[in-house]
């Protein structure tokens, strides 16, 4: 039976180059402390032991865990990955975040916590104590929670709140829903339709609340109506089937659904009533999720920056930590709109 390779350590790094295993962590993490010909003679033993750092030997350095933490909702996200229905908001979440903190020698690492638990202070604080992360990334409702705020403030965790522009500890990123909602509006305007319906997200959502005023300040720019024609969903695709019927009811031909899982809803109460998409009825979703481009006919979406917004929330939290100007102001990573086959002139 074939030995295993030992793995090559901090600890054969610092014997080859005559060093500390201190000295070794602050080359690792690119302190300025160190003298540049130590600095050299470190990374010549590093190179040639082949040696990988490890998130243990960057925490010998000081401080920093090299670890940051992204907290989404417990119960939403497996039940999605339960009835197998896709988790893309994950997804994009986690490539951008794990791409962005790999370049810098960081970890990212994705935690469930239940939104309206009340073990929440409890599976947060036991969490904070194991990984003793640098940085939260939280997502909607999360990054609305009061509690959850209080608590990493106590422990002085740089925070990157997603999806929300209320006052509170840490910084906000936003992909300007309420933008994104006007767009799509405006691009059902544009092709003259006169009765646009919208189907909203849940009221514990701020990020809602924003797409729908974004929806009536286009329906007020062209001088449409609104009455009966906003119906309230909970990102869930049965009530994206009763929001439609009332929508329909009511004599919209255009649909903005405000996730997809609503979208699908839409498409599936058209077929049922007889209606063609786009011919009869226009319809526009939000997300973008891979399932809508292959949808008949594929949908015209409002594209969600996911992971660009994780991103950039990785580098703020890392720039804060390196003791870097921090800046409280909230950012913005615009959504944009994806035209597809969905979308056309109202019915003559």
């Amino acid at each position: 039976m074939a030995r295993r390779r030992q793995a090559v350590t901090i600890k054969h790094v610092a014997a080859d180059a005559g060093v500390s295993l201190q000295t070794v962590s602050r080359v690792i993490n690119k302190e300025a402390s160190v003298r540049p010909e130590m600095a050299e003679r470190v990374q010549a033993s590093i190179d040639k032991l082949g040696y990988v750092p490890s998130i243990a030997a960057q925490r010998m350095g000081g401080s920093r865990s090299y670890l940051i933490l992204a907290l989404n909702d417990r119960e939403r996200t497996i039940a999605d990955w339960r009835e197998r229905q896709g988790t893309d908001w994950v997804d994009q979440m986690m490539l951008g975040g794990m791409v962005k903190a790999a370049e810098h020698g960081y970890r990212l690492i994705v935690e469930l916590v239940d939104t309206h638990s009340d073990h929440i202070e409890r599976e947060l604080s036991a969490a904070l104590a194991a990984l003793r992360p640098d940085g939260v990334i939280l997502t909607p409702p999360h990054s609305e929670n009061s509690l959850i705020l209080k608590l990493l403030e106590a422990q002085h965790v740089s925070v990157a709140r997603i999806g929300t522009l209320r006052d509170g500890y840490g910084f906000a990123l936003t992909m300007d829903d309420e933008r994104a909602a006007r767009l799509a509006t405006e691009h059902l305007a544009d092709l003259g339709h006169a009765r646009i319906g919208f189907i909203a997200g849940p009221e514990a959502y701020e990020l809602s609340g924003w797409r729908i005023e974004g929806w009536r300040q286009a329906m007020a720019a062209a001088r449409l109506a609104t009455e009966e024609l906003m119906a309230r969903g909970d990102f869930g695709y049965e009530s994206g089937l009763a929001a439609t019927e009332a929508l329909l009811d009511a004599g919209a031909t255009a649909v903005v659904a405000s996730n997809d899982r609503m979208a699908l809803a839409v498409l599936a109460v058209a077929r049922a009533r007889g209606l063609s998409v786009p011919n009869d009825l226009s319809l526009i979703s939000f997300d973008d999720t891979p399932i809508v481009r292959f949808t008949h006919p594929p949908l015209t979406a409002v594209v969600q920056p996911i992971a660009e917004v994780t991103a950039r929330a990785v580098e703020r939290i890392i720039a804060e930590q390196a003791g870097g100007d921090f800046d409280p102001a909230p950012e913005v990573v615009p959504a944009g709109l994806t035209v597809r086959a969905s979308t056309a002139p109202p019915p003559q």
